[in-house]
């Protein structure tokens, strides 16, 4: 076969992803990401994606918070569309990096009372820094960490609080079981989810799952799902979060700079297969990184069975 012919194969097979992960799967959840755009054509983008995705019900939609906060505004503007223009639940993502706490409580509480119940806190890249890359330090006057964050927004009370995980250790992490005592105090603080970083080596995903519940966490833990077709670009991403890429799926994407269908086909195939496995272990909720396109991620979660709600 060719390798467009394989991928649609893959893609489209009765023998395909979910029919290997057995008549007893559980029924699966979904939820997206966004980011707020920076122009009119992007913005126009996004909403298209918005619509394309809105009729498959997921559990909610998240909006990114910029490095250094760049993109408050935006975020703010983007969560507050969402809430007047459709039926989507939206979590805002939050950071305390250049924020005092006066200014990051004043955020939730508008949020609040804007109908916002679910907010993603996260530490936040520093301004200037290449993503993770860049060197963070806390402002006296703010929040010191998003273990300080989540107290904070949990301090406003009736807001569901996600939190960030990194399956294969945060960059600047000394350790897993480092990761793993930040994940509980981030609990004990107020989080009530843990949604991974995207990765694709799904046995260091498993590992972490393994060492997370042997530590006594219960909380839901939802993998996230990043279907690139954009190989290079992919690269630039891990090596930003420490997610690392497999051989098998550089394999993949070679030699198809020149080919950009193929490419699609390969990404949505590749991230199917990736949420069947994850099936087979029980999982039934994924948080998908749409980069704001929404023919992938549509396509993915119709292999997965998810359909738009019928009226």
């Amino acid at each position: 076969m060719t390798s467009l012919a394989e991928a649609r194969a893959l893609l489209l097979s009765p023998l395909g992803p979910v029919a290997r992960a057995g008549s007893n799967r559980n029924a699966v959840n979904v939820s997206f990401e966004f980011f707020p755009p920076k122009s009119d054509e992007a913005e126009a983008t996004l909403w298209k994606a918005i619509r394309r995705l809105e009729p498959l019900n997921p559990g909610f939609v998240s909006v990114t918070y910029g490095a250094g906060g760049s993109t408050r505004e935006r975020t703010h503007r983007t969560v507050q569309r969402i809430l007047a223009e459709t039926g989507l639940a939206p979590a805002a993502h939050l950071t305390c990096v250049e924020a005092s706490r006066d200014e990051v409580d004043s955020v939730v509480a508008e949020y609040k009372a804007a109908g916002v119940r679910h907010i993603v806190a996260l530490r936040g890249d520093p301004p200037g820094g290449n993503g993770i890359g860049g060197v963070y330090q806390p402002r006296a006057d703010g929040y010191a960490n998003a273990t300080e964050l989540t107290a904070a927004i949990a301090r406003h009370g009736d807001m569901e609080i996600s939190v960030g995980v990194y399956p294969e250790k945060h960059p600047e992490s000394p350790s897993i079981d480092h990761d793993i005592d930040v994940l509980k105090a981030k609990i004990d603080a107020g989080a009530t989810r843990a949604v991974s970083q995207f990765f694709f080596d799904i046995d260091a995903f498993l590992r972490f799952r393994d060492r997370v519940r042997a530590a006594g966490i219960t909380l839901p833990l939802t993998p996230g799902i990043m279907p690139v077709s954009n190989f290079n670009g992919l690269k630039r991403m891990s090596a930003a979060c420490g997610a690392s890429v497999p051989d098998w799926l550089a394999a993949h994407f070679d030699g198809l700079d020149d080919d950009p269908e193929t490419r699609r086909l390969l990404a949505a195939s590749v991230a199917a297969e990736m949420c069947a496995r994850l099936q087979e272990e029980g999982f039934a909720d994924f948080h998908f990184y749409t980069l704001n396109r929404a023919d992938l991620v549509y396509a993915i979660c119709r292999v997965l069975g998810v359909r738009e709600a019928v009226s």
